[in-house]
């Protein structure tokens, strides 16, 4: 950073706010994944993020999206959709620090969708480092077998997780080309559109209509969700991505914490040293990655 730069200070507690914003997200997610189910929990999240996000991006009086834009808001919502359904499947049947630990490897994987689908070249580093996130993983995974109480779905959770984080992975791909092309508020608002729309295509096999008592989750939800959107994307704009980038791991702080408190989920010393292993790996590969250009958070 040039030495008469804005301080980051500012930026980095903003982000750190974004962060703890999106796991608060999370718990209301995963009290409704338990309750009524993964998919109906994402189905009228996005919904209600629809109303509240378009609330405000009325309010700015916006423009009608050219073609080309629409088009990577409607792709970009196909792996959100899949994402977001798979991801809190799985932290329905997990505790919720193995859970964002798990996701951690989505910049790993990152590294292997640019190379297929953007022909960028994998350096011996960043072989490494993804082995050493991959080893985090298995640590994780032995822990939990090594335990013996785990619940019977809870390999397929672990799974489902992995699997979020594979999609999540070319989200981000999708992510800064999006960025590009559109506003913050825009990307709330037609993405949360989009993805209620997909998922209401299994309404007649899966949807079921929660009861009043959910309401206040499902909004609370909706609003901390644009929220945090909001949040990272201030922090995003105004400081490099570099510096912001390591504020992802205070997820692991809030999922440690909100785990235990609301579900009275213990973090055994596996997840702790798979976390750790995981989050080293990724900065190796953040020591070597230029940025230059800020990357606009990825929202679900």
């Amino acid at each position: 950073m040039r030495p008469d730069s804005p301080s980051p200070t500012i930026p980095f507690l903003i982000a750190c706010a974004g962060i703890a914003t999106f796991s608060a997200m999370d718990v209301l997610m995963k009290g409704l994944s338990i309750d009524i189910g993964a998919y109906n929990a994402v189905l009228w999240r996005t919904g209600t993020g629809a109303l509240v996000s378009g609330a405000i991006y009325a309010v700015s009086r916006p423009t009608m999206p050219d073609r080309a834009t629409m088009k990577i808001h409607a792709v970009r919502s196909l792996f959100v959709a899949g994402m977001a359904l798979s991801f809190f499947w799985g932290l329905a049947r997990l505790p919720m620090a193995e859970a964002i630990a798990i996701a951690f490897v989505a910049p790993l994987l990152t590294l292997y969708m640019a190379a297929l689908f953007l022909g960028e070249k994998i350096g011996p580093r960043s072989i490494a480092a993804s082995l050493l996130g991959i080893a985090g993983v298995l640590v994780i995974v032995a822990g939990k077998l090594g335990r013996g109480d785990y619940a019977p779905e809870a390999l397929w959770a672990v799974g489902a997780v992995f699997f979020s984080a594979m999609l999540y992975a070319y989200n981000l791909i999708l992510a800064r080309r999006q960025a590009k092309m559109a506003e913050p508020l825009e990307i709330a608002f037609f993405q949360n559109f989009f993805v209620a729309l997909i998922i209401a295509l299994g309404a007649p096999w899966f949807l079921a209509v929660p009861g009043g008592d959910h309401a206040p989750h499902i909004l609370g939800a909706a609003i901390l969700a644009t929220l945090s959107l909001l949040l990272l994307s201030w922090a995003y704009a105004r400081a490099e991505a570099q510096i912001l980038a390591t504020t992802e791991y205070t997820g692991f702080l809030w999922a440690m914490m909100f785990g235990w408190f609301f579900f009275d989920e213990r973090v055994t010393w596996p997840t702790i040293a798979g976390a750790l292993l995981i989050v080293a790996a990724c900065l190796i590969v953040a020591r070597k990655v230029p940025h230059d250009d800020p990357v606009e958070p990825a929202a679900s």
